[in-house]
């Protein structure tokens, strides 16, 4: 009984070594998995979910509306610009535009719970900005 007890401890502390062994081995490798820090963020209270501005009426200092956040232009992992429509009526005749994140103000009221985006322009310039066109790659 002796000797089966000393074969199982030994059995059990030859394998602990060996397992650190494959773990270290694994991580070098070139094709391993991303780790945690490299995968996951955290959101913080101040940052804003793209469900949130997607639909967003944008209104000037006049508190003309003046067109609606569409969608979002992504480039190398980074927020590019907002599309936002402009002109038109239910749907008909409306326009696209891509603006700058930084010509669009987003807020959040507390006290309201109530997301709302001012820009400093009017219908006028945006109509006549640029057209933006869903074809090609972004074709709907």
């Amino acid at each position: 009984m002796k000797k089966v007890l000393i074969a199982l401890g030994v059995a059990t502390l030859l394998s602990v070594p060996a397992m650190a062994q494959t773990a270290t081995s694994t991580e070098t490798k070139t094709d391993a998995p991303a780790t945690t820090t490299d995968t996951f963020v955290t959101a913080q209270p101040t940052d804003i979910l793209s469900s949130n501005l997607i639909g967003l009426d944008i209104t000037n200092a006049q508190k003309e509306e003046i067109g609606e956040i569409k969608d979002l232009v992504v480039s190398n992992g980074q927020l590019a610009g907002y599309v936002i429509s402009v002109g038109g009526f239910l749907g008909v005749g409306e326009r696209y535009v891509v603006v700058a994140p930084s010509a669009v103000q987003i807020n959040y009221n507390e006290n309201d719970k109530k997301w709302t985006a001012t820009m400093n322009a009017t219908k006028d310039v945006l109509e006549g900005a640029p057209e933006f066109k869903y074809e090609g790659r972004w074709a709907k």
